[in-house]
């Protein structure tokens, strides 16, 4: 079990997602749920495509927390 950093922005009438340990692994969705579950299936799809193609799996490098400040 992996787990990857996933980023997701607000994108004006959408939201998108990518994991910048995986480069090129994107989603969007009309919700944030949706937009999860799409990355989760991206990641799955991507990750298939590099065994199929004989090549190795990125290890998770990332990290990330929230920071609460006031403002």
């Amino acid at each position: 079990m992996r787990e990857y950093v996933v980023i997701f922005e607000w994108a004006s009438a959408n939201y998108s997602a990518y994991v910048p340990d995986l480069p090129g692994c994107i989603s969007t969705g009309k919700t944030l749920e949706e937009t999860e579950n799409n990355i989760k299936e991206a990641i799955e799809l991507y990750i298939d495509t590099l065994r199929d193609d004989g090549q190795l799996i990125p290890e998770p490098s990332l990290k990330a927390k929230t920071i609460s400040v006031e403002a």
